[in-house]
């Protein structure tokens, strides 16, 4: 398999496996969706993790399986491709990307998609494709431009030049640089800390989140509004706030 789910203390790991650079094939992009839409169904996976290995998060698209392809075969598959990707970023529950050597083109637009992004100190990460006489097209115009900014972003793609992991984190593009031995352990941890939490009000609050930065305010309001009032309707808002008044803030054990 090109993609796996691995779940252990309510963390799914999505783990590209496609040796040596993880290039994102037709066949990896479609394993990566049919697994992040079982990773959203799970109960037992409360959060995420995308990882690509202690080497290489995904050095981008198969450019040699993209070559041969004319106009008409990329009209029929830029759905697909941008659906996988898609996929990934609407998993209802906390995403880290563990971001290890390259993550570049598709890559980085994988990255994009989860939540949080801890990259190893010698991550390197871009978007490319210009020098390929093309654009990025599973979704970085889109969410690279919503993460750092409409200038940034143009910076990066209309040059296609890589950025190191510390200047990743100056740009935002990541969130936070650690040791390359510790990246995956540290994403591990942080989505199993946020898998012990209330999963409805996290998905609450995530799509919340995403959809506001989609719409305007008032309908961003309106979600977060129907989201909040109705979250009184949960066992796990009983918990955390019978354990507030019994017990003080942030000693609630969720179900």
């Amino acid at each position: 398999m090109t993609v796996n789910l691995e779940v252990a203390e309510g963390v799914g790991t999505l783990r590209l496996d496609r040796p040596p650079m993880n290039a994102l094939n037709v066949a990896t992009q479609d394993r990566l969706k049919e697994l992040a839409e079982e990773a959203g169904r799970r109960d037992d996976v409360r959060a995420v993790v995308l990882y690509g290995g202690e080497k290489v998060f995904a050095a981008g698209a198969d450019i040699k399986e993209m070559q041969p392809m004319d106009h008409t075969a990329m009209v029929l598959r830029a759905r697909d491709l941008q659906d996988a990707f898609t996929a990934v970023a609407r998993i209802p529950k906390p995403v880290v990307a563990a971001v290890t050597g390259y993550a570049l083109g598709g890559g980085c637009e994988l990255a994009l998609c989860a939540d949080f992004r801890i990259a190893a100190d010698n991550a390197k990460l871009g978007q490319p494709e210009i020098l390929l006489g093309l654009i990025p097209g599973a979704g970085g115009t889109q969410r690279l431009s919503r993460l750092i900014g409409p200038s940034k972003a143009k910076d990066l793609i209309f040059t296609g030049r890589t950025v190191r992991a510390d200047e990743a984190l100056t740009l935002g593009l990541v969130d936070r640089v650690v040791p390359a031995d510790e990246v995956y352990a540290q994403a591990h941890a942080w989505a199993a800390k946020l898998a012990q939490g209330p999963a409805i009000a996290l998905r609450a609050a995530k799509e919340s989140i995403d959809t506001g930065l989609e719409t305007d305010i008032e309908t961003g309001l309106a979600v977060e509004r129907n989201w909040f009032a109705g979250l009184f309707a949960t066992p796990d808002r009983e918990t955390g706030m019978r354990s507030f008044v019994e017990e003080g803030p942030g000693k609630a054990k969720f179900r």
